[in-house]
């Protein structure tokens, strides 16, 4: 066990220093003048929380479900204790889960349920719910499948407005498309 939480401080070690390398002060100040100051900001561009995820998964290759889970949890809290989530943490919490989606269980949308409450903006939580969330269901079979589909029947009559809409738009991905009403025939002039 000891062993996994090494790995996942080591890899959010990494991230996070990797980050920090790569900000720039004016748009850290864009990013939380944008945000009204929820979070705060390294101010790294989107493709270097990108790129620094991708090394981050060549660097610690064995990463396994347990580990991914703990890493996303780790960045998406506070670097430090009295200190503001960072955008770029969450940010990169949300590339390493759409990169890993294959190793996530029906159980681990409770956690990402406590993400989309926390998001804080849209520029976290649509790219969560899109890339990571709304393709789960079709990855699960069986039990699961059902555990799952009652996650999200809770979400769909949940207060959090955010939880509401992220099932309305698991349920309009996974609803088959409308056919076309009306005269469909081309007509000749």
């Amino acid at each position: 066990m000891s062993s996994t939480l090494d790995r996942v401080s080591a890899a959010a070690g990494f991230v996070d220093r990797t980050l920090q390398n790569e900000g720039a002060w004016y748009r850290a100040d864009d990013v939380e003048d944008r945000l009204g100051g929820q979070l705060a900001s390294y101010g790294s561009s989107v493709g270097a929380v990108r790129g620094t995820v991708r090394d981050a998964l060549r660097k610690y290759k064995d990463l396994d479900h347990d580990a991914v889970v703990q890493l996303a949890s780790a960045l998406w809290g506070q670097p430090g204790p009295g200190s503001r989530a960072v955008f770029e943490r969450r940010l990169a919490a949300v590339v390493l889960l759409q990169s890993t989606r294959a190793l996530l269980r029906h159980s681990d949308l409770t956690r990402i349920e406590g993400f989309l409450r926390s998001a804080g903006t849209r520029e976290l939580a649509e790219p969560l719910l899109s890339d990571v969330v709304a393709p789960f269901p079709a990855g699960l079979g069986g039990r699961d499948r059902q555990r799952a589909a009652v996650v999200l029947a809770r979400w769909r009559t949940d207060s959090d407005s955010q939880l509401r809409t992220a099932a309305a738009y698991i349920d309009q991905q996974a609803a088959p498309e409308a056919p076309p009403q009306g005269d469909t025939h081309e007509r000749s002039p």
